[in-house]
């Protein structure tokens, strides 16, 4: 490694438990890569072999080496999301705090690019409903990207700064909120991220991290719950924030079950005695990271957000019949017009979408499906992505080299005799549309998403 870790950071991790400096630092010197993934358990994954699982995350995988993603069509499909595996801890924080089986309304606040996003909504009923947040709007595109791979309907996406959540007063179950950091945790995995490293910059974040936290806070409903986490090693941005927390709110501390064979050091901060959880990469396969939950003690239960009253949009019924024969029987959605263009979101979310709609700047709401030219229906690239599309819906099956072609943007002749739109697949997952003429199939996939390393054959 080029840089050595900062000094004043070890000496101030020597009181922490379970930090063991030599092999701490021994792990950082190596600086050897680890991959992880998690697969997407709508969609299904047969390609990689299962070898070592990810201990406190179902769906989460190690690699023993890390592939070629971009090479690989099931991951365009949104197959698998490749993930840090200790940030995939957010799966226990869920699991031990709040009953996943009812609907819930979550908040993934700081969300780009969609890896906890993506892990919520895997484990969130279907007519839950997530909103996927990010400030910085040169971040959102990937998330939206990423968000629409992984195929759900129920996840409205927006880029607002926290202190507007507050005209969603206790709209929230959940506050999911992975702050700006320092970066300490990812010196392994970036080691160049060490020369921006300064006690300056900790206390910085840390103010920071309480101005996101006391922004969103209204946002949140009585008995609701917050997790905060953070890839930083200083207790100035973790359990000095988990203090700040409970001294400034009305909330108490949750303490998440571990097993002894995780490795993960459990941790209680100095003040108020409430429950953390470290990650450090020399006692587990993971990189630094520090999580603690918390539940709201006040404020209303049952929100009354009022909404402006607007006539619906009425849609052609041939418009809607004609939808209909894209989605799957078993898609229970509400259709609605945007513009010039049709989305999907659950069924009994058109009164939330409205209310998003009024108080945040939303870049995607549920799912595109597509438009009308005249009589014509053309199918979104998010129809090809989404667990909606009927199986009904007319498909040419790609060999590797196919679909790598069809991801490039490339022409590709197959011989087929259907004709007009069709779903271009890999092992049965969409990957995008084409157009299937007498003479020729015209390439519909994304130029922006295509491919662009032509040495990937």
């Amino acid at each position: 490694m080029g840089c050595p870790l900062p000094s004043v950071l070890l000496e101030s991790l020597k009181s922490q438990p379970g930090f063991e400096l030599a092999s701490f630092t021994e792990i950082h010197e190596r600086a050897e890569p680890l991959t992880s993934i998690r697969i997407n358990p709508e969609k299904g994954l047969r390609t990689f072999e299962q070898q070592s699982p990810v201990q406190w995350c179902k769906q989460g995988f190690y690699l023993d080496e890390r592939p070629l993603f971009t090479a690989d069509p099931l991951f365009h499909a949104g197959c698998y999301y490749v993930q840090e595996a200790s940030s995939m801890f957010l799966e226990q924080a869920l699991l031990h705090s709040i009953d996943l089986d009812q609907p819930l309304k979550v908040l993934d606040l700081c969300a780009a690019p969609g890896g906890k996003s993506t892990l919520i909504n895997s484990l969130i009923t279907k007519d839950s409903l997530l909103v996927s947040n990010e400030i910085i709007k040169s971040r959102v595109p990937v998330l939206c990207d990423n968000l629409t791979k992984w195929g759900k309907h129920n996840t409205y996406i927006s880029s607002n700064d926290p202190k507007d959540f507050g005209r969603l007063e206790a709209y929230f179950d959940v506050l999911v909120v992975d702050a700006p950091c320092s970066g300490s945790g990812m010196f392994r995995k970036d080691p160049d991220a060490i020369k921006e490293w300064s006690e300056e910059n900790v206390n910085l974040c840390s103010q920071r991290q309480q101005r996101i936290l006391a922004d969103v806070y209204p946002a949140l409903k009585m008995d609701g719950i917050l997790i905060y986490s953070t890839c930083s090693y200083s207790e100035a941005e973790n359990e000095a924030i988990a203090d700040w927390l409970t001294e400034e709110f009305n909330l108490e501390t949750i303490r998440i079950p571990i097993k002894d064979d995780w490795s993960i050091m459990e941790t209680q901060s100095p003040k108020c005695n409430n429950w953390g959880y470290r990650f450090y990469p020399n006692r587990l396969k993971g990189e630094g990271f520090f999580i603690s939950c918390f539940r709201k003690k006040e404020g209303d239960l049952n929100p009354n957000l009022k909404i402006r009253k607007q006539e619906p949009v009425k849609i052609p019924a041939t418009h809607i019949q004609e939808i209909n024969q894209w989605l799957s029987p078993e898609a229970e959605v509400e259709i609605i017009q945007f513009q010039d263009s049709y989305l999907a979101i659950p069924k009994g979310q058109q009164n939330d979408l409205a209310i998003l709609q009024e108080r945040l700047y939303l870049k995607k709401s549920g799912t595109r499906l597509g438009k009308f030219a005249g009589k014509d229906f053309i199918p979104d690239h998010e129809l090809a992505l989404c667990l909606l599309t009927s199986p009904k819906v007319k498909r040419i099956e790609l060999n590797r080299t196919q679909a790598i072609s069809y991801l490039k943007k490339e022409d590709v002749t197959i011989p087929t005799d259907l004709t007009g739109w069709v779903l271009m697949c890999f092992e049965n997952h969409g990957l995008g549309w084409a157009k299937v003429l007498p003479n020729r199939i015209n390439n519909y996939y994304p130029k922006e998403w295509r491919i662009v390393n032509q040495q990937i054959v």
